[in-house]
């Protein structure tokens, strides 16, 4: 049974919706839990929520413990704060699940670059922010388990949201390098793709779909991601008690050689784009390699890489 006895956790965005069901769920199996909520709109436009203390009330009435905290993720003074508190109360932080984040959707073309800019420092920066105040923490006890949050907006694309998309976007990149980094001490670092019924998606679903899609479908899948035997480099899309992993490969592709032009190209794209041989690469590297490999044996070069 996958249990958080002795663990301490930090959930963002924690007052309502799936961050208050990640909390209450990471406290019904014995986690500590830093219930974190800047009390905002979904626009991020106004504060002064008292819901993350009624999220810290359900857990104590539960017999569990839990603190509440009000720290902006996009600023970093406030996330440092949290994360200082945290360790003046329990001298440890285990888990940190990113799931703060607002919306300002209008048309690329309509939106203003303050409110492009915002929703990225909400989502990215924010997320950046948690985990480079806990990163330390985590390395010195060689144990972590850090959840980020993306979307399929950012995994595929939505109408209307290229900021929110944009950022949904980022934070698979940070999770790819954080896994990389993370690995020899004990951090592993996951991406949750939610699709929910929540206070951000009520107005884009109808009433049939929002039942079935709760976010106690979804919590189940995270609480896996951050347990002690949990994995890591995982995007694991959620909803309605739906699971499925999302991964990024590239094809075989194919060596153009002689004159490299823009019409060589045009006339591989077939052989390009064939799905034939396609391959989950595990860093950037690891591109490089394949690219400057194809090229050495075609031309008889011994490549020791």
């Amino acid at each position: 049974m996958i249990r958080f006895d002795d663990r301490v956790a930090i959930v963002t965005g924690a007052g309502v919706g799936l961050g208050r069901c990640h909390a209450l769920g990471l406290a019904e199996r014995g986690a500590k839990v830093v219930v974190n909520d800047l009390g905002a709109s979904t626009d991020g436009a106004s504060t002064g929520s008292d819901a993350a203390q009624k999220v810290v009330a359900e857990i104590e009435a539960m017999g569990g413990e839990a603190i509440a905290h009000g720290a902006d993720v996009s600023n970093e003074e406030q996330v440092n704060d949290m994360v200082a508190k945290t360790m003046e109360k329990w001298g440890r932080i285990d888990i940190l699940i990113n799931n703060a984040g607002i919306l300002r959707d209008k048309t690329f073309g309509k939106m203003t670059m303050d409110d492009f800019r915002k929703v990225v420092d909400v989502h990215l920066i924010g997320t950046a922010n948690c985990c480079h105040a806990v990163w330390p923490h985590m390395r010195a006890a060689q144990y972590g388990r850090i959840v980020v949050t993306t979307s399929a907006s950012g995994l595929y694309g939505n109408f209307g949201q290229s900021n929110y998309g944009a950022a949904k976007a980022g934070v698979m990149g940070l999770m790819n390098v954080l896994h990389l980094e993370g690995a020899r001490d004990n951090i592993r670092v996951n991406t949750l793709a939610p699709t929910a019924a929540t206070r951000m998606t009520e107005n884009l679903m109808p009433p049939e779909a929002l039942e079935l899609l709760k976010p106690e479908t979804i919590t189940p899948g995270v609480l896996y991601l951050v347990s002690e035997d949990g994995p890591s480099r995982k995007i694991l899309g959620a909803g309605a008690g739906h699971f499925a992993l999302t991964r990024v490969y590239e094809t075989a592709g194919a060596l153009i050689e002689g004159d490299i032009t823009p019409e060589a190209v045009a006339a591989q794209w077939d052989a390009i784009s064939a799905a034939e041989g396609q391959e989950e690469l595990n860093d950037a590297f690891g591109q490089t390699r394949k690219f400057a490999l194809s090229a050495a044996k075609a031309k008889g070069i011994k490549l020791d890489w």
